[in-house]
């Protein structure tokens, strides 16, 4: 077994987040100003070519140890110490229940022993962790344990991505955990700290939109959907000319001629409204719920113009652009102008970043 704390990410302190995305790699360095309070000291984000990470499998090592020592340079960090995250796709967890009273001892054989069936793979070829959740509901004698794996040599991908850099990783989080723990602190914020809500959140990628939905601090449904901000790159490249980089450089500035946005930014709002309202409409007939509360969009697609009204207007519901630093104080180092245009893609690294006070 790994160590039995990290893949559930309770980390050692001090430590920075860093998110390895498709498109970039971001870094989060948080202090504590206060119980249950946080100050955002540091952040920063390096593009990755295209092609080096490809639906979360590492496939140039070089160009991702080398965005990650430009962006730990770039932040003025010195902590050496991180917290990493995994594709959700890359981890199978699964709850089980277990007798009460086991030492940690027998929790990790009793483990090893269910693991083997819900794991379709040798056990000596995962990382394998879990995490005892609490009492099992309506069981007083047995306990409800989360079991997390996870093919071994993705894991050790990552962790030599760090030492390669200069780092040690410590943590090894879920990618969707460590949003909800953003998130967390967010919904804290809502009236009634958002008891009894059913909050959405849609993080849009450059490939990928996740979809999942919270109710009081526990998730309901997760969903992936393939949609994401490269296909507005895309467009981009075949309308003007340009190479996939300089399209996405010029698409994050609005450096685009006249016709952009009726004739290629519209359509893709459209179409992304369109896959928030079907991911809706699928959570309601494949679950119990009948109603969202809330919804956040998050990720690098988040604040491109016009999207947040429109997915308001077709679904009917509160919407909001999250940041999770909200409620944060600010480090001397951060821009307060510049970190409101560059929050909501950081939901991950600042969850990553939370682990440090887990």
């Amino acid at each position: 077994m790994i160590d039995i704390k990290a893949l559930l990410g309770q980390g050692n302190p001090p430590l920075v987040g860093i998110d390895i995305s498709t498109s970039s790699v971001r870094l989060v360095e948080l202090a504590q100003s206060g119980k249950g309070e946080y100050r955002l000291e540091r952040y920063a984000a390096e593009p990755l070519p295209r092609g080096s990470v490809v639906d979360g499998n590492i496939e140039n090592m070089d160009q991702v140890v080398e965005a990650v020592r430009r962006v730990w340079k770039k932040s003025g960090t010195r902590a050496k110490l991180v917290a990493l995250g995994m594709p959700p796709a890359s981890v199978i967890t699964k709850k089980i229940i277990l007798p009460a009273g086991m030492s940690e001892d027998q929790l990790e054989v009793q483990v090893e022993s269910e693991a083997s069936q819900y794991i379709p793979f040798a056990l000596d070829e995962v990382s394998l962790d879990f995490d005892v959740i609490g009492p099992a509901a309506n069981s007083p004698e047995d306990i409800e344990v989360m079991l997390a794996a996870s093919r071994r040599e993705k894991v050790e991908d990552r962790v030599a991505i760090a030492e390669a850099s200069g780092l040690k990783a410590t943590v090894m989080d879920i990618e969707s955990y460590a949003a909800r723990a953003a998130l967390d602190r967010v919904t804290a914020q809502l009236p009634e700290a958002g008891a009894g809500q059913v909050v959405a959140l849609f993080q849009v990628g450059a490939q990928v939109t996740h979809i999942s939905v919270m109710l009081d601090g526990v998730t309901v449904y997760e969903r992936e959907q393939p949609f994401g901000g490269n296909a507005l790159t895309q467009d981009i490249v075949r309308a003007y000319g340009m190479n996939f980089d300089e399209a996405e450089t010029r698409k994050k500035s609005g450096d685009l001629p006249d016709n952009y946005g009726a004739e290629l930014l519209t359509p893709f709002l459209e179409s992304a409204a369109l896959e928030v309202t079907r991911a809706i409409q699928f959570f309601y007939t494949s679950t119990p719920y009948t109603r969202i509360d809330q919804l956040f969009l998050a990720g690098g697609c988040a604040l491109l113009p016009g999207l947040l009204e429109l997915v308001a207007s077709r679904t009917k519901i509160s919407s909001a652009v999250i940041s999770p630093f909200k409620g944060m104080q600010l480090g001397s180092s951060v821009r307060e102008s510049q970190l409101r245009s560059d929050a909501p893609a950081y939901l991950v690294a600042c969850g990553l970043a939370l682990r440090r006070f887990g």
